[in-house]
């Protein structure tokens, strides 16, 4: 078993990588609930990693239900220290078409605060930067995967993240163009602060379903499940090489969290003492 441990949030289309062994499903309980699914253990070419559904195995949570917190800590409680993203995105840029992948490198939160976006609160008080929420050594060697595999591909960008379910209107869609954002989606945020909170390596492969609405093109359904069986399947030639690349060649990184914690260690509870314990690790 690889020495690091890596974790991987995405779609249930996981499962269908071929080489993919299940070892083991970790239900685990968190002090923030419960997390999206039991966290499936799996070997991808002699590697061990991590899984969760972001949004259940059968796709029965919103964006805005996903428990975001028990996803992260529930991973970060296995020890895992690199998180691989995977999400379905809307382009705000034309040089982005469908199947597209964009490795993001900044977020725009515009959800309405429906969302738990932190670990410290109820009297347990800590500051994290999230100046740079992309882990950039992740980022490029998703890069030099996706440039192995043929996939066309765009470094660097920000991604968007509405609140949903709904999509955009044209008016937004075109707010967001003028910010110069790349992507919207409606997942990323809170789970990458969180996963900054908890000192972990994150990266998103943000992969391009449609332009957003503010380009007047007309899809089919035909047309967009097309385009979403071409990303999945690229999405799975990313993985089946990017997992053990990175547990062959795993990198040092800067846990912004180590010195975040204002509140003194003793006026903590013991439940908060272990949320700390976890995060820190």
């Amino acid at each position: 078993m690889s020495s690091i441990k890596i974790g991987v949030i995405g779609g249930s289309g996981v499962y269908k990588i071929e080489g993919v062994e299940l070892i083991k499903e970790h239900k685990i309980m968190t002090p923030f609930g419960a997390p999206s699914s039991e966290i499936i253990e799996a070997k991808l070419n002699g590697t061990h990693f991590y899984f969760i559904p972001r949004h259940g195995k059968s796709h029965s949570l919103t964006p805005s239900e996903v428990n975001y917190r028990a996803n992260i800590f529930a991973l970060k409680e296995l020890g895992v220290e690199y998180v691989i993203s995977v999400s379905a995105v809307g382009s705000l840029k034309e040089e982005y078409p469908p199947t597209t992948f964009v490795l993001v490198d900044q977020f725009i939160d515009w959800t309405k605060g429906l969302r738990e976006r932190t670990f410290f609160n109820n009297g347990f008080v800590g500051h994290v930067s999230v100046a740079n929420p992309v882990e950039k050594d992740l980022q490029l060697m998703m890069a030099e995967v996706c440039k192995e595999e043929g996939i066309k591909h765009g470094v660097g960008g920000s991604y968007v993240c509405i609140e949903g379910p709904q999509f955009s209107s044209k008016a937004e869609s075109n707010i967001y163009r003028s910010f110069g954002a790349s992507v919207i989606g409606m997942t990323n945020v809170p789970e990458s602060y969180l996963a900054k909170e908890a000192g972990m390596a994150y990266a998103t492969i943000a992969m391009v379903t449609d332009y957003d609405c503010w380009k007047e093109e007309h899809c089919t359904l035909e047309e967009i499940m097309k385009v979403m069986a071409t990303n999945n399947k690229q999405a799975h030639a990313v993985l089946k090489k990017l997992i053990p690349k990175l547990a062959a060649n795993p990198f040092k990184f800067k846990k912004e969290n180590t010195f975040a914690v204002l509140s003194k260690p003793e006026k903590l509870s013991s439940e908060q003492s272990h949320i700390l314990e976890v995060l820190l690790k």
